[in-house]
């Protein structure tokens, strides 16, 4: 029978803890301000040793992916409250989309920020529960008539992301205001899923 950790021992993984969350909020925030802050200025602000963040954080591709998780969680949990079936097939697509482009304009490091390549297994793995909902919007869209079956639905869901890839682009890039981007987008992947209107002669 293992034993139960000891108070000292809860203790200690409790800051642990603390001293990992303090270094990603500070991540997060002085690399949404620039994209080049050093490690020494992200621990200067999350209140810890320079040691600490590489202790938890060996490197700065490390602790990129430390904060891409931390988004990438926030992300899932807002999509989860996305019902497909609750309401029109195209109104949750609109809350899909509303959602994504929110966190680009939540986290404007991840427009600035050379991000880590990673192993492309551990990215899908990332991003798979984000798809996931994205195809089961699809889907549901398809089933009602909704949205175009004439299309295969993983071309759909690849588009999906590189409209979004790309008005994250022109923002970067200072060619469009991000609100510009944003209805650009919304409108785009709408358009791309709609079912075609059918005239009778």
């Amino acid at each position: 029978m293992s034993e139960l950790p000891s108070p000292r021992r809860r203790r200690l993984r409790a800051d642990a803890e603390r001293s990992r969350t303090a270094i990603i909020d500070a991540a997060i925030i002085l690399l949404g301000r620039r994209a080049d802050a050093s490690m020494e200025e992200i621990a200067a602000a999350a209140g810890v040793a320079r040691q600490t963040v590489y202790a938890h954080y060996p490197s700065r591709d490390a602790l990129l992916v430390g904060v891409v998780d931390r988004i990438t969680g926030e992300t899932v949990a807002a999509l989860d409250t996305i019902d497909p079936a609750t309401g029109t097939a195209a109104s949750a697509l609109t809350r899909w989309l509303t959602v994504s482009w929110g966190v680009i304009e939540r986290y404007p490091l991840l427009l600035t920020v050379s991000l880590p390549a990673g192993d492309p297994a551990d990215e899908r793995d990332r991003h798979l529960p984000i798809m996931e909902k994205l195809a089961e919007i699809l889907a549901h869209g398809r089933r009602t008539g909704e949205f175009t079956t004439g299309q295969p639905e993983g071309w759909l869901l690849a588009a999906t992301i590189s409209l979004g890839h790309a008005a994250g682009q022109e923002v970067a890039a200072g060619r469009m205001t991000a609100a510009a981007a944003a209805a650009a987008y919304r409108d785009s992947v709408q358009r791309l899923a709609a079912a075609p209107v059918v005239t009778i002669q």
